[in-house]
């Protein structure tokens, strides 16, 4: 038998009332229904890299990096603030380097008209230099706003799990080849 894929999933927001848990709601229904997947969340609320109003527990940062080493993969979940990504998310990749070396990275996007891919196109220069291979494919939700419900139900799910489907199959494809690679011989040898 085939062990699990562990895939961590990452807020890209930490604002107060963010759209995020949506949007995360959304991607954990569809990839919770996958046997095939293990799942982890990341927030960076958890590890101190947002103000919130109210209790916050701060992680330690090594529980942030160890919860990046056991990952075989990556999923951020990002809006597109001001044509980026939110600093909350920078501060919190940049909080390890090895644990995220030669593992792939998928993107879910949204915001306004763009959908989120300026900051998605951000993100992939920022990971290519922690040695992360980033997914061609993702999901991007233009005008986001429009196309959930106040339930946090995507009124129109049909593109958008097209979408996420490709993007896993990608995902798991590279999760397996990276990580058959990792065991054949460290990472850290190649890049010292």
């Amino acid at each position: 038998m085939e062990s699990k894929i562990k895939i961590t999933l990452i807020y890209g927001s930490a604002r107060e009332g963010r759209f995020c848990d949506k949007v995360m709601k959304w991607a954990l229904s569809l990839l919770s229904s996958r046997e095939e997947f293990e799942l982890d969340v990341i927030d960076p609320r958890d590890y101190g890299f947002a103000r919130v109003n109210g209790p916050n527990v701060h992680r330690e940062s090594a529980e942030l990096r160890r919860c990046i080493e056991r990952a075989d993969a990556f999923i951020v979940v990002t809006p597109e603030y001001n044509h980026g990504y939110p600093a909350p998310l920078k501060a919190l990749i940049d909080a390890a380097y090895f644990e995220w070396n030669a593992k792939p990275m998928a993107f879910i996007s949204y915001g306004g008209m763009s959908g989120g891919i300026r900051a998605v196109e951000q993100l992939r220069q920022v990971f290519a230099e922690l040695h992360v291979v980033t997914i061609r494919d993702g999901v991007a939700f233009p005008n986001v706003w429009d196309q959930f419900d106040d339930g946090g139900n995507l009124r129109e799910p049909g593109h958008a799990e097209k979408s996420l489907h490709s993007m896993l199959a990608q995902l798991q494809w590279w999760a397996k080849a990276l990580s058959s690679a990792r065991q054949a011989v460290s990472y850290q040898e190649v890049i010292e």
